[in-house]
């Protein structure tokens, strides 16, 4: 701390920062127009003008740029000091004649009027769906520059020029789309003029702002709608929320789906093949009296039904109870088992709790190695891709990349190990081999809270380096770099669908625990084993024991929880496993499965061979499907209710770090549609369930009452900010870190729990010589529902494409564009060619697209404990259309 004079009061402030920093921490307020990041000032605008004395000497300095010095003496307002502030304003005002937002709040101030004419010619960049740019408005503060560069690392809006012709422009002075923009609308948040705004934007007195959490992947980003009448005008993140107001593209422009024409407004009956617009009445009726008439004619467990990671606990946890009092069935599951099945049992088996251990904040601040493997993070789940390039760049975190893929964040990296998709174990028992026969492993660690090491040492004493590149293709030094930097770091594991979707999923989870467990990565800030969720509930979905083999709170079926569940429900629940999601779609096809009920599910797109799926719906009795819109699935069932969307609805939602936070309704329900839980308790009540839930509020409730993990967490509580389980009254605070002092296991012990490597259920060959992997892009989501109707996404992606490595490429004589017919043994696909950095030998298709579904390809093979389909591997061959 300092000696300083800050308009004649003498204070002490600390050494290092500037005068505007000082300034502001005190209340006094200095115009600054390109100030927009603490610590990284630009100096380009002058109005942050300031006198001070130095050693008797006077001078006109700028605040953000000057640091405080010992004894300085700081006028901010003098007439000298406002007068300089008007020149520089008066100065723009005759460059620049269209200037709004926060720039021309200062001209009102002092009273300058805005007198140019001039018109300056847009750059490229204004040729995009979502932002719009006026260059009249743009005074050259580069604030976007650094909202771009600094705070988002895109990297995409650049300084260009000097003088009076410099200003911005994306890339090379291309296109927004084109110059590889995110359209997170950093720049227009940072922008002060107006200049950037984003195109749905529009002026209207009555606009109020609802805070409400993104609809779309598991990081569960707080988005500040501002809504005029029966309409979004736009959004952005907010700064109270997990994402501390960042957001992706979903987040900023996803919202529009709400606004669709082709959302269902009215309950649909399937008559004489064609669907025709009914009541509520007759349509809960007829599904309510079809349900009991087939439970009555083949037993309850001829009904199953698919509940959503997109719905609400509250509806989740209604669904499957629903399924199991109302029906008798535990024939209930979720998109869980297609995505993250696998983690719950692989951590289970490890750490006794299949969830995230740690927090984002911790992995954002602490975390000095991430080890990201199977997750394109960037893209599936932006904002956690941006925090990781944050503290890369920021910080010097250092960072290891697993994937077949030269992912975004593979730029970024130390090392990248592009090992063969479906080799995970054996990368991972190498890295292990090598921490224990360099010394690596925290002895410590190992003694005082784990089991079974001596079992692990023996199983991967044989997967040397050298053993293990033949399995993986990773050059043997690339392995012993990644894990030395691994084991000699407070390291944090971060995966995604690419470690799940196996056959050897449990095992490659379980795989990732033991690495953590053998450096003491679990339990501390920074480390852990970390999930992303693939949407907004996955989480969620599965606390609530929408899963066939557990209940609320994965209570096992047939135990004394499960007795005093049924006391609390008032009702028998069978001790028999339910179906999981393949096993339904099997049933249905041979006839054992006569009726379904999917509440916000699509597995005609989602599933693992499509053709397969279709045929086993196509086989029931009787569908209803519940959902937004249409989709692939819908066009097949008898009855189709339309329901609210999250916009238009209130409950809680459960994000990837166990955070349980609170959705408020943004928007009436379009048409006649009802949410979620309304629709589930009228049909439970025609079936003879006396249901009073007035509120989703009530639901959770009971909750409360049935979920341990939950107990402590009130509507109250998370009213501005979520808890994360497990909270256990309403004194404890939250959980941000799993395992801190003992492993949730019988003796608290974590167990190691090593697996050999085993080869996925179909390989290449000379018949199908290439390896298929699938995934999300950046602008669509899942199977497409929600983003699919906005014509900005569509434009920006229009349809599938297959990645391809530029050597596969010219020994097939394919080019840039080409169409490709892609085949596997179970159907074909065309889609167009997309020369890509990727492993030799394996191609890449994204999952979002009906019209050329990847899963037409996938194989249903499944997991023996999880049983998650392997929907990253699959055997196909291409050749040009």
């Amino acid at each position: 701390m300092i000696p300083i004079t800050i308009n004649g009061i003498e204070i002490m402030a600390p050494k290092g920062k500037t005068i505007l920093q000082v300034a502001r921490e005190r209340g006094i307020e200095i115009p600054a127009l390109c100030n927009y990041m603490a610590g990284k000032p630009i100096g380009s605008c002058g109005l942050c003008v300031v006198k001070v004395i130095v050693d008797e000497r006077e001078m006109y300095v700028r605040a953000c740029t000057t640091k405080i010095s010992w004894g300085m003496i700081i006028e901010t307002h003098t007439q000298e000091v406002e007068d300089a502030r008007r020149t520089i304003l008066e100065m723009l005002a005759e460059q620049h004649g269209e200037i709004g937002g926060e720039a021309n709040e200062l001209f009102l101030k002092y009273g300058i009027e805005i007198k140019s004419e001039k018109k300056r010619e847009a750059p490229n960049l204004v040729n995009n769906p979502f932002i719009s740019f006026n260059p009249n408005a743009c005074i050259s503060c580069f604030r976007c520059v650094q909202a771009c560069s600094l705070i988002k690392e895109n990297h995409v809006l650049v300084r260009e020029n000097r003088g009076s012709n410099i200003g911005i422009v994306a890339g090379i002075n291309e296109a927004l789309k084109d110059a590889g923009c995110a359209f997170c609308g950093a720049c227009v948040d940072a922008c002060p003029t107006g200049a950037l705004k984003d195109l749905t934007a529009r002026e209207k007195e009555d606009t109020k702002k609802i805070t409400s959490i993104c609809p779309y992947c598991g990081v569960g980003c707080a988005i500040d709608y501002y809504v005029s009448g029966d309409e979004i005008i736009y959004a952005k993140g907010s700064p109270d929320g997990v994402n501390k107001g960042d957001e992706c593209i979903k987040g900023r422009y996803g919202w529009q789906f709400v606004h669709s024409e082709e959302r269902l407004k009215k309950p649909l009956i399937k008559k004489n093949g064609k669907f025709e617009e009914v009541t509520w009445d007759e349509a809960l009726n007829f599904v309510a009296s079809r349900l009991i008439e087939i439970r009555e004619k083949y037993g309850a467990d001829s009904i199953a039904g698919l509940s959503s990671a997109k719905c609400t606990n509250e509806e989740n946890y209604l669904f499957q109870k629903f399924m199991r009092i109302v029906v008798g069935t535990n024939n209930v599951d979720h998109c869980a088992r297609l995505c993250h099945a696998s983690t719950v049992v692989g951590l289970f088996k490890v750490f006794g709790s299949g969830a995230m251990t740690n927090s984002l904040e911790d992995l954002e601040n602490d975390a000095e190695l991430y080890f990201v493997i199977g997750s394109n993070t960037t893209h599936a789940h932006p904002v956690i891709g941006t925090m990781i390039r944050r503290s890369v760049k920021g910080r010097g975190a250092k960072l290891i990349v697993a994937d077949p893929r030269d992912i975004e964040l593979a730029e970024y990296s130390d090392i990248h190990l592009r090992h063969r998709p479906g080799t995970d174990v054996a990368l991972i028992n190498g890295m292990m081999n090598v921490i224990i026969s360099h010394g690596l492993e925290d002895r410590k660690f190992i003694e005082n809270r784990t089991e079974g090491f001596e079992k692990l040492r023996e199983i991967v004493k044989k997967y040397t380096p050298e053993y293990v590149e033949k399995i993986t293709g990773v050059p043997k030094e690339d392995i012993i770099k990644a894990t030395v930097l691994y084991a000699t770091h407070r390291s944090a594991i971060i995966y995604a669908m690419g470690i799940t979707q196996h056959t050897s999923g449990t095992a490659n989870v379980a795989s990732l625990a033991n690495l953590a467990l053998l450096t003491g990565n679990v339990g501390k800030r920074g480390t852990g084993v970390n999930p992303l969720r693939g949407q907004n509930n996955v989480q969620g979905a599965g606390d609530m024991g929408a899963l066939p083999n557990v209940l609320p709170g994965y209570a096992k079926l047939g135990t004394r929880r499960a007795r005093e569940i049924e006391k609390i429900w008032g009702g028998k629940i069978s001790d028999k496993d339910g179906l999981t999601v393949v096993e339904m779609m099997h049933a249905a096809s041979k006839g054992v499965i006569k009726g379904m009920y999917i509440m916000g599910e699509n597995p005609a797109v989602s599933d693992p061979d499509q053709k397969h799926v279709i045929q086993a719906l196509k086989n029931l009795e009787f569908l209803v499907v519940q959902d937004l819109f249409m989709s692939e699935t819908a066009r097949l069932a008898d009855v189709i209710l339309p329901a609210a969307s999250s916009l238009e609805k209130e409950g809680t939602f459960t994000n990837t770090e166990r955070r349980v936070q609170l959705l408020h309704r943004v928007l009436e329900p379009v048409g006649d549609a009802k949410p979620d839980w309304w629709i589930i308790q009228e049909i439970a009540k025609r079936m003879g369930a006396e249901w009073d839930y007035e509120s989703p509020k009530d639901i959770f409730e009971e909750i409360r009452k049935v979920v341990p993990q939950y107990r402590g967490i009130t509507y109250e509580r998370i009213e501005k900010m979520g808890l994360q389980w497990p909270c256990s009254s309403m004194e404890h605070p939250g959980t941000k870190i799993l395992h801190e002092d003992i492993f949730p296991t019988t003796n608290g012990l974590a167990k190691f729990t090593p697996y050999e490597y085993n080869p996925p259920a179909e390989e290449p060959d000379e018949e199908y010589p290439f390896v298929l992997t699938t995934g999300r892009t950046y602008e669509h989501f899942h199977t497409g529902t929600l983003t699919r109707k906005i014509d900005g996404f569509n434009e920006l992606i229009p349809e599938a494409f297959v990645e391809i490595h530029p050597e596969d490429a010219e020994k097939l004589g394919v080019e840039e564009g080409d169409c490709i017919v892609v085949e596997s043994r179970r159907g074909k696909i065309r889609v167009k060619a997309k020369i890509a950095a990727i492993k030799k030998g394996v191609v890449f298709i994204p999952f979002h697209f009906a019209e050329s579904a990847a899963n037409v390809l996938t194989i249903d093979a499944l997991d023996p404990e999880a049983k998650i389909p392997e929907l990253k591997v699959a055997a196909v061959r291409l050749k040009k259309c």
